[in-house]
C-alpha cells in the first residue's frame, strides 16, 4: 500500500534565501543552475497550493556591509546593495517562469519598466491566486537588511512561517565550518537567539519575529528536496520560536 502523502505544517510562508547561496560555487556573481534548483523546489511546493513569497539578499553582488563599500556613505552603500536584490529578484522571476510559474517582482524603490512597487493588498491577491511573489529592494530605506525586509514582509502578508534558506542546516553553537564541535539546535526561543548573540538574523528581525509570534525556520536550501521536507517537518533544521 503507497505510503500516504504528506501533510504540509505551514500553509503559507516566506522563503529568505541568502545573496551567497545564489553564487554557487563561484566567488561571485549569479549562478543560473543554483538560481534554477532553488526555482524548482518552489514550484514544487508552489504545485501543492502552499502560498510561498520570496526575499533574496544582495550579498553576490554588492554588500553594504563589505570591503567594496570601504570609505562610502552607508546610505548610498545601502541603496547599492538594494539593487543587488533587485538583480536577484529578476533572475529568479526568469528562473520560475522558464518552467511555468506565475511570477510578481515587487521593489520597495519604484522601478516600472522591470517591477511592481510594493503594495500589500496587490501582493496578498497575488498569493491568493497562486502567483509566487518576490519581493526586492528590503525595505526601501537604508540601514535595515534584508533580513528586517524579510521579516517585514512575512508579517504583512500574515505568513504562518518565515523560513531561512541558507547554506547549513540550522543553528549551530558555532560556525560549522569553522568548528567540528559545533552541534545544531532542534529549537530555540526568540530570547535564546538574542541572548546568545547566534547571528541567524539581525536583531532588529529576530524582535519583529517575536513580537508577531511567525516561527523562523533555518534550512539548507542547497540539500536536495529540502524545502519541501522543511515544509513537511521531515528534514533537518531549526525552529525558533517562543516556548510553547
Amino acid at each position: 500500500m503507497p505510503d500516504a502523502p504528506k501533510t504540509f505544517r505551514y500553509k503559507r510562508v516566506l522563503l529568505k534565501v541568502s545573496g551567497e547561496v545564489l553564487m554557487g560555487d563561484q566567488s561571485f556573481g549569479v549562478d543560473m543552475k543554483t538560481v534554477d534548483t532553488v526555482a524548482k523546489a518552489v514550484a514544487d511546493v508552489a504545485a501543492e497550493g502552499i502560498e510561498i513569497c520570496l526575499v533574496i539578499g544582495g550579498g553576490n553582488i554588492f554588500r553594504g556591509l563589505s570591503k567594496a563599500a570601504a570609505g562610502m556613505e552607508r546610505a548610498q552603500a545601502d541603496y547599492m546593495g538594494m539593487l543587488a536584490t533587485i538583480m536577484n529578484a529578476l533572475a529568479m522571476q526568469s528562473a520560475l517562469e522558464k518552467i511555468g510559474v506565475s511570477t510578481r517582482v515587487q521593489s520597495a524603490i519604484p522601478m516600472a519598466a522591470i517591477a511592481e512597487p510594493y503594495i500589500r493588498r496587490r501582493a496578498l491577491r497575488h498569493l491568493e491566486k497562486g502567483r509566487v511573489v518576490i519581493f526586492a529592494a528590503g525595505v526601501g530605506a537604508p540601514f535595515f537588511t534584508t533580513d528586517s525586509g524579510a521579516a517585514l514582509r512575512a508579517a504583512e502578508m500574515g505568513c504562518d512561517a518565515l523560513l531561512k534558506g541558507t547554506s547549513v542546516d540550522g543553528v549551530y553553537t558555532a560556525d560549522p565550518k569553522k568548528d567540528p564541535t559545533a552541534t545544531r539546535y532542534e529549537t530555540l526561543t526568540y530570547q535564546d537567539v538574542l541572548a546568545k548573540d547566534l547571528r541567524v538574523m539581525d536583531a532588529s528581525a529576530i524582535a519583529m519575529m517575536r513580537d508577531t509570534g511567525i516561527p523562523i525556520v533555518v534550512f539548507s536550501i542547497r540539500e536536495d528536496n529540502s524545502l519541501r521536507r522543511t515544509l513537511t517537518g521531515e528534514g533537518t533544521f531549526t525552529v525558533i520560536q517562543d516556548a510553547a
